[in-house]
């Protein structure tokens, strides 16, 4: 009898120290950092997430060098933090050297195992300290760019880099490696940029975060461009509020739907140029000059400064950034190059509208389209048709607006439609590059 007592009391004691051993926390500290082992500098912040549901206590992190230790953190937590964020850099000029170097983590919680001195997680991470900046060498020497106009830089990197392009004002055009090894950066001198702000320059951002900004030589070609006046009609406001009303329902007259689309809808649309041009090949998939609308007029030119007036006051401004291109109704739109269709759908004040990506940032925009002819992500060839011209969007009368696109920003057309500029300006760079690296 009194062994059966005995023995259930003693089944009870293990399960109520079995119960109790699972509700104490018997593991260290969960460790994240926000950088993988690899190539690091003394100018990348890491961030360190600690958490333990019995609370943190103490958190150490060191650099081992060698024989060389160097202290980076060092914190006593009070009771009570389960969850907390460490930021810190690799210490600058401690004597730490370029190369190898581990990192080294010890955290310790507050569990009341191990007679109260808490459970501990140790963590070790291998690093390649570099904290010189990646070398640029531009190959490319002349860069004579017109406003509004585009340009091309090519230049090596003496290493891997995780961003890289031309930079000025608060414009930046992506470069892309070419299988020579080399890069190219097609960027442009926006038309509305005064000049003082256009001092291009390459930038190269390695792995460990260091960054180089390297200076082109360059020379600007200035350009004026012409302005128009713009008398809005009754029919085209109300064209233009039946195409739009649904945005703006609380838009009380066609003239402040009209309003809104030609600032809020083209401050949009510009924002999705950019992201498009993200949607392109780092290699050219054009060949030659760029084909424009058979047979047709212009009748808006690039860059033209557009003032609007409504019964005799005006009422807006905006820059037109493209060529509008009259032909017949619902003519039929070849594509000005070969290419990939990146957009076919509605796009704000351009209505319809087509854009295929030429590579490196390269692309060709066609508005106002009756009918789009092609789908996202065809392959197109020049003069393939894509669709028909229209008056969809904000366009007043049936024609074609054909934009060029270099990395999201809209430049001058002609210059691609002139194939002694493209040769001169584009290929001749591409194909001395790849001959040079061809040499190596």
């Amino acid at each position: 009898m009194k062994t059966t007592i005995f023995f259930s009391l003693f089944i009870i004691l293990v399960l109520i120290a079995g119960a109790a051993y699972y509700f104490v926390d018997t593991s260290g500290p969960t460790l994240a950092l926000s950088r993988q082992p690899g190539p690091i500098s003394a100018k990348v912040d890491v961030v360190l997430r600690l958490r333990d549901r019995s609370g943190l206590k103490s958190l150490k992190v060191v650099l081992l060098q060698g024989q060389k230790s160097f202290p980076v953190l060092a914190h006593e937590y009070p009771a009570g933090k389960t969850d907390v964020s460490e930021n810190f850099r690799f210490p600058a000029q401690s004597g730490l050297k370029e190369g190898p170097v581990r990192l080294q983590i010890s955290a310790v919680d507050r569990s009341i195992i191990r007679f109260g001195s808490g459970n501990s997680t140790e963590e070790t991470l291998d690093f390649d300290y570099q904290n010189k900046p990646p070398a640029v060498t531009v190959l490319s020497t002349a860069h004579n760019v017109s406003r509004g106009g585009s340009g091309l830089v090519v230049y090596t990197v003496n290493r891997e880099v995780v961003k890289t392009g031309i930079i000025f004002a608060d414009r930046f055009f992506p470069g892309y490696r070419q299988p020579g090894g080399f890069y190219a950066c097609l960027f442009a001198f926006p038309s509305d940029l005064p000049q003082e702000r256009f001092i291009p320059k390459v930038l190269a951002v390695d792995r460990a975060g260091n960054e180089r900004l390297t200076g082109i030589y360059f020379h600007v070609l200035e350009k004026s461009f012409p302005r128009d006046r713009i008398e809005l009609t009754d029919s085209f406001l109300e064209k233009v509020s039946s195409e739009f009303k649904d945005r703006f329902p609380k838009a009380a007259t066609p003239l402040e739907v009209f309003l809104k689309v030609n600032s809020e809808v083209r401050s949009a649309d510009r924002k999705t140029l950019y992201q498009t041009g993200l949607k392109t090949s780092p290699t050219p998939l054009w060949s030659g000059d760029f084909m424009r609308l058979p047979n047709s007029a212009p009748r808006g030119t690039f860059s033209q400064f557009r003032s609007y007036f409504y019964k005799g006051a005006q009422v807006d401004q905006q820059y037109h950034l493209g060529i509008d291109l009259a032909s017949l109704a619902h003519a039929k739109v070849p594509a000005a190059n070969n290419g990939k269709v990146v957009w076919a759908d509605d796009l704000g004040i351009y209505g319809q509208c087509v854009i295929i990506d030429h590579g490196m940032g390269l692309q060709t925009l066609y508005g106002h389209l009756s009918r789009i002819g092609v789908k996202e992500g065809a392959q197109v060839n020049k003069g393939d048709i894509i669709g028909d011209t229209g008056d969809t969007g904000l366009a007043g009368g049936d024609h074609l607006h054909f934009g060029v696109v270099v990395s999201g920003q809209e430049v001058n057309p002609i210059e691609w439609w002139d194939p002694s500029w493209i040769k001169n300006n584009v290929t001749d760079k591409l194909a001395d590059a790849k001959e040079a690296s061809a040499v190596k």
